[in-house]
């Protein structure tokens, strides 16, 4: 009998990491039965990768409202997919990463005795307020999961660390350099996204919108941005897709939308973005996600953040911690633009993250799982 595999998802960096497992698990029709269930957590930015992987849900649970709180978001993804679950009975539930719909979800199915897989398990900061909510959430997910799909040996240490057997846990490498490098070999020009680079400038990406920044911190890094902007301002361009967070979005606007060779846009799409950091020559980040998949493009990341739940890049020297203070952030951008040596240790790194057959590893291990496969999956070697 057809084993019933379920998707939850809500928000783009979950959506960009379930999109290759999913279509990898499409291979197996002989053995699974799929459906994927989205929340809409984030609306705009979660459809547009639905497109781009040409993934349509089973299930919109549409939980998006406006200025919601998280209790809204878990108590709202909880009861739209409780109605689902007893629809559906799936024999196992996926969740990736560290987002309250994963939580939600994760929690509901411990409820209805229904296993659930772990995408991207074991990363940690050991802080709980950085990233709020995300460190607790995660946390909270592995004592419920009962495969964890570890991108890295560092993950995989922080789970046996908190007593979780290791017959449990995989190391798979992240399906986000799956998805990454399928994007990234598509032609694709960035005129369609009504983005027109300045040949003569290097481009410096940036992105900005973590809620535990919001306030003097994100202060602090526009007036970063704006400096390097100021004294390069003919040898640089700086383009931020603005976050819809208005709070983020007003702040940015007002102390960047004055600069000449500062440009402010609209959330990108994943592919144009994707694209968008092949032309970068740096990118500035306070994301989870981008510290993953620039490596694999050979462009150096500066995270503004003081912690990262991602060590593997700094320790492989692809990413540096520069915190949200101006003076660093300034110090070590000008270093890269001015110092090629510098530079080029950061871009010619190898990445620890993957490399693009994650998806494959998981789909290997779920069939071991239900006896539906005799050898034991292979894990990810870096």
């Amino acid at each position: 009998m057809k084993k019933k595999i379920m998707f939850v998802f809500g928000t783009r960096p979950e959506a960009i990491k379930m999109a290759p497992l999913i279509n990898e698990m499409k291979e197996y029709a002989d053995k699974f039965v799929l459906s994927v269930v989205v929340t809409g957590q984030h609306r705009h930015m979660l459809d547009q990768v639905l497109r781009v992987f040409k993934i349509k849900p089973d299930h919109d649970l549409e939980i998006m409202a406006k200025d919601q709180t998280l209790v809204d978001i878990i108590t709202k993804a909880m009861r739209g997919l409780e109605k689902v679950l007893l629809k559906e009975k799936p024999d196992m539930l996926l969740v990736q990463g560290d987002t309250s719909t994963a939580f939600a979800s994760a929690l509901l199915a411990f409820y209805y005795r229904i296993p659930v897989a772990h995408i991207e398990a074991g990363l940690r900061t050991f802080d709980k307020w950085s990233p709020f909510p995300e460190e607790i959430n995660r946390k909270l997910i592995s004592p419920i999961a009962d495969l964890h799909f570890a991108p890295t040996a560092t993950s995989m240490r922080n789970l046996l660390e908190e007593k979780v057997a290791r017959k449990d846990i995989y190391l798979t490498g992240n399906t986000v350099i799956d998805a990454l490098l399928t994007v990234s070999k598509r032609k694709f020009d960035l005129k369609k996204a009504g983005i027109k680079l300045d040949p003569k400038k290097k481009l410096i990406l940036v992105t900005v919108h973590r809620r535990e920044t919001l306030g003097d911190m994100q202060r602090e890094m526009c007036l970063a941005l704006l400096e390097i902007a100021k004294t390069f301002n003919n040898e640089v361009e700086i383009i931020l897709p603005m976050h819809k967070n208005p709070k983020v979005r007003d702040l940015v606007i007002d102390i960047l939308s004055c600069q000449s060779n500062i440009k402010l846009i609209e959330p990108m799409d994943y592919e144009p973005f994707v694209h968008l950091m092949k032309q970068a020559y740096i990118i500035i980040t306070d994301s989870g996600g981008v510290q993953e998949e620039a490596p694999s493009l050979g462009k150096p990341v500066l995270v503004m953040r003081e912690k990262t739940e991602r060590p593997e890049a700094i320790k492989a020297g692809t990413v540096k911690l520069v915190g949200a203070s101006r003076q660093v952030i300034v110090k070590e951008t000008i270093k890269l633009l001015k110092n090629k040596k510098a530079y080029l240790k950061m871009s010619r790194a190898v990445n620890p993250y993957g490399d693009g057959l994650a998806s494959k590893r998981m789909v290997d291990i779920i069939l071991y799982y239900f006896n539906l496969k005799k050898s034991k999956p292979v894990e990810f070697k870096l």
